[in-house]
C-alpha cells in the first residue's frame, strides 16, 4: 500500500471515529435531558416529559395535538421549570468546555481554565457592578437586558488582559506566571465583588449575589436562552474556523509562526470570544467553576488532541456534564437545593490535583 493511500484510510478512520462518537453522545445528552427533567420532587415519566414537550411545541406552531394523561401541574413544571433550566445547564456546559478548549490551546497550558484564570471572577465584577450600582443612566435605555451580559464582557475581557500581561516574561508566556496570575487576579477581584456586594444600598442584593457566585441555574426563563444559544453557536463555528490556528499554538509560537499564524491577532480574537461567551454565561448562570478544566481532558482521553474533533466532542460532553451536575445539586439533598458550582467544585477540585501530580510524574520521566 503506498504512503498516499495509507494517508487517506487513516483520514477515513478518523471520521468514522468522530461520527461514532458524535452520535453515542448525542444520544446520551437527549437521554439525560429527558431524565434530567423527569427526576425532582415531583416524579415524571421519561415518555411524559416527551408528550407535554411535543403537545407545548405543537401548540406553539399552530398543530392540533390532542392533550395527554398528565395534570396541569406536571405540564408546567415540565415546560416552565424545568425544560428551560436543563437547556440552559447543557448550553452552559457546552459554552463552558468550548472556551476551556480554547484557552487551552492560546496558552499552553493543560491547566487552564477561566476559572481558575479569573476570567470567570473578572465577569463576576461587571455583573455584580450592574446589579449594584445599574448601567450608565444615559445608556441603560439603550442597553435594556444586555446591560448585565455586556458588563461581565467588559469584567471578563479587562480580566483576560490582565492575566495575559503578567503571564508574559522575557516575551514568552509563563506557564507558571500564567497560573499564580491568575490565581492571584481572581482573589482580587473576589475580594472587589464582596466590597461592592458589602457598600450598596440594595439589602436583598447580598443573598441573591452569594448564591448566584455559586453558580445557579435556578429560575431559568425561556426568553433568557436566546443569546447563550446564539453565543455557543457562533462560538462553534469559529473555533472550528481557527482549528488550525489553535492546533499550530498547542506546537507553540515559533511553530505557529512556521505555518503562517499570526499569533498575535489569533490570540486577541480569541479572547475577545472567550470573553464574550465567558461574560454571557456567568451574567446567566454565576461563576461555574472546573467545566473548562475536566471537559477538555476527558474528550483527548476520547478523541486525541485534533480541534477539528475535540470542539463538537467537547461541547456534548461539556453539556451532559452540567446537565447531571445540576440534576444532582436539585435531587441530592432536596428539598434544600446545591448550588450546581457545589457539584462541579467537588468534581473540579480532585481532578486539578490529580492533574498537578500526572504533569509532575511525566517531568519526573522526562528527567
Amino acid at each position: 500500500m503506498s504512503s498516499a493511500a495509507a494517508i487517506v484510510q487513516a483520514f477515513a478512520r478518523q471520521r468514522r471515529h468522530l461520527a461514532w462518537w458524535l452520535a453515542a453522545l448525542g444520544l446520551l445528552l437527549a437521554l439525560s435531558l429527558t431524565l434530567a427533567i423527569a427526576l425532582g420532587p415531583v416524579r415524571i415519566a421519561p415518555m411524559q416529559v416527551w408528550h407535554i414537550t411535543l403537545h407545548e411545541l405543537g401548540q406553539r406552531l399552530a398543530l392540533a395535538l390532542p392533550a395527554g394523561d398528565w395534570s396541569v401541574s406536571q405540564q408546567q413544571i415540565v415546560w416552565r421549570v424545568r425544560l428551560p433550566r436543563v437547556l440552559l445547564a447543557a448550553l452552559a456546559g457546552s459554552g463552558l468546555a468550548l472556551v476551556g478548549v480554547a484557552m487551552q490551546a492560546m496558552v499552553r497550558n493543560p491547566l487552564a481554565d477561566p476559572y481558575l484564570l479569573g476570567v470567570s471572577s473578572g465577569a463576576s465584577v461587571g455583573a455584580v457592578a450592574v446589579l449594584a450600582y445599574g448601567p450608565p443612566v444615559f445608556l441603560s435605555t439603550v442597553l435594556g437586558t444586555l446591560a448585565l451580559p455586556l458588563g461581565a464582557f467588559g469584567g471578563a475581557l479587562a480580566a483576560c488582559v490582565a492575566v495575559y500581561g503578567l503571564a508574559h516574561a522575557g516575551g514568552r508566556l509563563s506557564p507558571a506566571r500564567l497560573i499564580l496570575g491568575g490565581v492571584a487576579i481572581a482573589y482580587c477581584l473576589g475580594g472587589l465583588t464582596s466590597l461592592m456586594v458589602l457598600t450598596s444600598d440594595q439589602r436583598d442584593l447580598a443573598n441573591s449575589v452569594l448564591t448566584w457566585t455559586m453558580g445557579s441555574l435556578a429560575g431559568t426563563r425561556w426568553d433568557e436562552l436566546g443569546l447563550p444559544a446564539a453565543l455557543v453557536a457562533a462560538g462553534m463555528a469559529l473555533l472550528l474556523a481557527q482549528a488550525r490556528a489553535l492546533n499550530a499554538l498547542l506546537g507553540g509560537e515559533d511553530t505557529a509562526a512556521t505555518l503562517g499564524v499570526d499569533t498575535t491577532r489569533t490570540r486577541r480574537g480569541l479572547f475577545v470570544l472567550v470573553s464574550l461567551v465567558t461574560g454571557t454565561l456567568v451574567a446567566l448562570a454565576g461563576p461555574i467553576g472546573f467545566v473548562g478544566l475536566v471537559v477538555p481532558h476527558i474528550t483527548r482521553m476520547l478523541v486525541g488532541s485534533e480541534h477539528r474533533r475535540v470542539l463538537p466532542v467537547a461541547a456534548l460532553v461539556g453539556a451532559i456534564f452540567l446537565v447531571w451536575a445540576d440534576a444532582l445539586s436539585r435531587i441530592a439533598f432536596a428539598p434544600a437545593e446545591l448550588p450546581v458550582g457545589v457539584i462541579t467544585s467537588l468534581v473540579g477540585g480532585p481532578f486539578f490535583v490529580w492533574m498537578l501530580w500526572r504533569r509532575q510524574a511525566l517531568q519526573g520521566l522526562g528527567a
